[in-house]
């Protein structure tokens, strides 16, 4: 499995940054910060009986450049909690993304207790338990980064306390996904070779997610009817960034996506793409 030119640009800088942070706060005392910590909750708590918004606090992308740079984040997870999300995500990768790690502990302190998301391309035990000491209660581990190392790093994320949602992008990294003992399954319509996104993605592979795993849909989830063709497909929750921080009500936004009504030829185009869904 190789890294395509763009993601290896990023985990470059990811393993730039780490140095420095190992250099500043040796793993001895991250560790220890980490066992400090207590988990919010489970999101299968927080999920309800319709689809599940994790909301995501994300200032930039490499695709976009920024979106929003003077965002605030702990203004902006008090907002999603207002929405009804039923979790915060966090982008912490401040090159491509912008997203200093910093976000993630003021997230945490003012969501109201929801569970919280580290974004981020997590690659060794230092970045679980340096998750876990900034408040971290689930933890994003990305197949096409980590490989077969997948497994191992979801039993990090578990001994330190937080459930691991695992990212896939195609039937290969489902498979191993499905091996590594994932309870959270992410599936990203982002191809990271090219940028580019198909919502076919999450449709082909949504049925093949382990049985019992929370089903996570990820990038290009726009509107209402999105989340409801994927929903009625057996997606548990969406992570959205871009379309709720564009939003000049985030809160609002959210309850758009979770309860926004259809209009006829909106259901009838729901109805056909079920019926085409595998």
């Amino acid at each position: 499995m190789t890294l395509a030119h763009h993601l290896r640009q990023i985990v470059s800088a990811v393993q730039e940054g780490l140095k420095e942070r190992k250099a500043a706060v040796p793993f001895p005392e991250i560790a220890a910060l980490a066992k400090e910590n207590r988990r919010h909750g489970n999101i299968r708590d927080f999920l309800g009986e319709g689809p599940g918004i994790i909301a995501e606090i994300k200032r930039a992308s490499p695709s976009r450049g920024w979106i929003r740079k003077d965002l605030d984040a702990a203004e902006t997870a008090r907002s999603y909690a207002a929405g009804g999300a039923c979790a915060v995500s966090v982008l912490t990768e401040n090159r491509f993304f912008g997203g200093p790690l910093r976000d993630l502990s003021e997230a945490r302190a003012a969501c109201g207790g929801l569970p919280v998301l580290r974004k981020d391309f997590v690659l060794d035990e230092y970045m679980v338990a340096e998750s876990r000491a900034h408040g971290a209660d689930l933890l994003l581990l990305i197949v096409a980064v980590l490989g077969e190392k997948t497994s191992e790093m979801v039993r990090m994320a578990t001994e330190y306390g937080m459930e691991a949602l695992v990212e896939v992008h195609d039937e290969e990294e489902m498979e191993i996904a499905a091996g590594s003992g994932a309870t959270i399954v992410g599936i990203n319509n982002r191809d990271l070779t090219s940028l580019r996104v198909d919502l076919n993605t999450a449709a082909r592979l949504l049925p093949q997610a382990p049985p019992g795993t929370v089903k996570v849909v990820e990038s290009g989830i726009s509107s209402r009817t999105d989340v409801t063709r994927f929903h009625d497909i057996g997606a548990d929750a969406f992570l959205v960034g871009e379309a709720i921080v564009r939003s000049p009500d985030a809160a609002e936004a959210i309850r758009k996506l979770k309860q926004g009504v259809f209009n006829k030829d909106q259901e009838k185009e729901r109805v056909e793409w079920k019926r085409r869904s595998p």
